[in-house]
């Protein structure tokens, strides 16, 4: 009976720390491109508008930044990509980031 309770307790632990393991080069690459990204420059953007109603008119706003630590180190997205795909593949990348897709068509 014992046995089969720590079997219990063990397998979903078991799953959760598989799902920390590396990951296949071609998806750390994907993923990484954000932090090799937000190493270049800050990311973010703005709202701002007028709403109306029956108390009249009213202002609005919001804006949101995403500064990354690697950005504030002036790191090279280059170095941060390779470090990046290393960390979760434990591979080296299978090109270099100017030669990934994605990497300067602006869509982020």
């Amino acid at each position: 009976m014992i046995a089969r309770a720590s079997l219990l307790v063990l397998l979903p632990l078991a799953a959760a720390l598989s799902a920390c393991g590396p990951v296949p080069v071609g998806q750390a690459e994907r993923s990484c491109l954000r932090d090799a990204r937000l190493a270049e420059r800050p990311r973010g953007h703005a709202v701002l508008g007028v709403g109306g109603g029956s108390g009249g008119s009213q202002g609005f706003g919001r804006v949101e930044l995403e500064v990354s630590g690697d950005y504030l180190m002036r790191r090279d997205p280059s170095d941060v990509f390779a470090r990046c795909v290393v960390a979760r593949s434990g591979q080296a990348p299978t090109r270099p980031l100017d030669d990934q897709p994605g990497w300067r068509t602006g869509t982020w």
